[in-house]
């Protein structure tokens, strides 16, 4: 169970629970009976989801219900968002974006309605997707299928702004290597930086395309990561450690994606302690709730953390 929960929070999706058919069925009928939605009322274009499938949706989406880890990039494209997942909601870098937006998941049908989406974007692995397509047109996608600029690119053409969408990644992917050349000269070309979040009484360390980050960090700067968390973490994405063997996988740099609510009293041991990057203070505690995504605006805030911390740059 604890490690359901684990793969629910690393990929910052909800738990969505079945209704019933017959419950189901209600809820479309009265959706039906309700008259003329959103999607029905504007003009559509045919976009094609991941799977091949053809799906009818609004050349230019009004009311847009986000139930996976994409509202930062529907938001970052100026997408009016109506409803987000509860992992969306309390997200601190969309504060002020998401105000009278309502928390909303694929259980909740009867909520979705009310809200009268005219398009709705979600995980391959959402609940109810057939039942949600009746409400308005659905597209999903499975985590991690595309390159994180890919995907926002893709969720760029879904909202019918691929030219805005590719002009943020170029403009992202320059500010991101010109911000790694310069940390590299400062800390070395060899020097190693390693990820880790905790969660209960473990800790993860992370490969190269989990968020938190490691994206920016390995993939657009090219920083290094230690051989062990190359050897563990890479593939897999993430890595369950206990805190004993940290020093085994610490870099030269450490960036702490830190669950403050959470098992944090391993940073009192000598173990810890004695860690060359703990004692150079090279340890770079980040909140991890605004580590968890790997969207537009997440992206953009990690930049600027990587620029204060290794740079001392505002």
């Amino acid at each position: 169970m604890k490690k359901i929960i684990l793969m629910l929070l690393l990929m910052a999706l909800v738990a969505l629970s079945a209704c019933s058919s017959g419950e189901n069925k209600e809820s479309s009928g009265e959706k039906e009976q309700g008259g003329e939605s959103s999607s029905e009322s504007s003009s559509m274009r045919t976009y094609e989801n991941e799977n091949g499938e053809e799906v009818k949706v609004p050349e230019n989406p009004e009311r847009i219900v986000v139930l996976s880890t994409y509202a930062g990039n529907v938001l970052k494209l100026d997408g009016n968002v109506v409803g987000v997942d509860s992992w969306s909601k309390m997200n601190p870098n969309f504060e002020g974006q998401l105000e009278g937006v309502e928390e909303v998941s694929a259980d909740n049908l009867e909520k979705i309605i009310e809200l009268d989406p005219d398009l709705i974007v979600g995980l391959a692995s959402t609940e109810n997707v057939s039942q949600l397509k009746e409400i308005a047109p659905t597209v999903t996608y499975t985590y991690g299928e595309l390159g994180y600029l890919e995907q926002h690119v893709e969720i760029g053409k879904l909202l019918g702004k691929e030219k805005e969408a590719r002009k943020w990644v170029d403009e992202f992917k320059a500010e991101a290597k010109e911000t790694g050349e310069k940390i590299k000269e400062k800390i070395g070309e060899d020097a190693t930086v390693t990820v880790i979040e905790n969660f209960e009484k473990e800790l993860y360390v992370f490969g190269d395309n989990w968020a938190r980050g490691t994206e920016i960090l390995y993939q657009e700067m090219g920083l290094k990561m230690p051989e062990k968390v190359k050897e563990m973490a890479m593939e897999p994405g993430f890595y369950a450690i206990s805190p004993e063997v940290l020093p085994e996988y610490a870099g030269d740099y450490i960036i702490f994606s830190k669950n403050s609510d959470n098992e944090t009293s391993f940073e009192q041991t000598e173990t810890y302690q004695s860690i060359p990057a703990v004692k150079n203070g090279n340890v770079y505690e980040a909140d991890a709730k605004k580590f968890y995504f790997n969207d537009a605006i997440s992206l953009e805030y990690q930049l600027d953390f990587f620029k204060e911390k290794f740079l001392g740059e505002k």
